[in-house]
């Protein structure tokens, strides 16, 4: 991760806005391991406080309401000219929408703690048409609680992350080797 703190310092909350927003839409980044990183960096002075949270929750919001737009602009196609294919009829998808909008939208909220269910609950939230004020009430609160939990253990646990990290790295190695 060191690697990239060039570019985090560089350009600064942009780029935090940039991954996590692109990383919730369901690019291959690891969201939690860049808060963490983030956190640290904040509690040893290497990037600024508040513009950094700002980014960070900016770019949750932004990433994951991208994905239930995605969900929204490709419901038709994907409803019309695929569902034949993964036998998704129209009854199905009814069932599925009142199911979204009756304890679905929970996973809005905790679907961020579970890699790759949080870039398909926005998705999924779109694609079944749930209503905006629903799909925001949930996803915006439960996008603040996960990048607050992750920049809080990096900032709480900056004095010992190298610690931690080796021993990590270390116990890894002794279960694949």
């Amino acid at each position: 991760m060191n690697q990239f703190f060039p570019w985090f310092h560089h350009y600064g909350s942009i780029v935090v806005f940039l991954w996590l927003g692109l990383g919730l839409i369901a690019l291959p980044i690891p969201e939690e391991s860049v808060l963490i990183f983030l956190g640290v960096w904040i509690a040893n002075g290497k990037l600024p406080l508040f513009p950094t949270i700002f980014a960070v929750y900016a770019g949750t919001c932004c990433g994951i309401t991208g994905s239930y737009g995605l969900g929204l602009a490709t419901n038709f196609c994907v409803n019309r000219r695929w569902s034949c294919y993964v036998g998704l009829t129209e009854k199905r998808f009814v069932i599925a929408r009142h199911w979204f909008e009756r304890i679905g939208k929970w996973a809005l909220l905790i679907g961020y703690f579970i890699p790759g269910i949080r870039h398909l609950t926005g998705y999924v939230a779109g694609a079944v048409k749930l209503h905006y004020r629903q799909f925001s009430l949930y996803a915006y609160s439960g996008g603040l609680i996960w990048s607050s939990l992750f920049l809080t253990l990096g900032y709480v646990f900056s004095n010992r992350w190298y610690a931690i990290a080796a021993m990590l790295h270390s116990h890894a190695m002794s279960i694949f080797w």
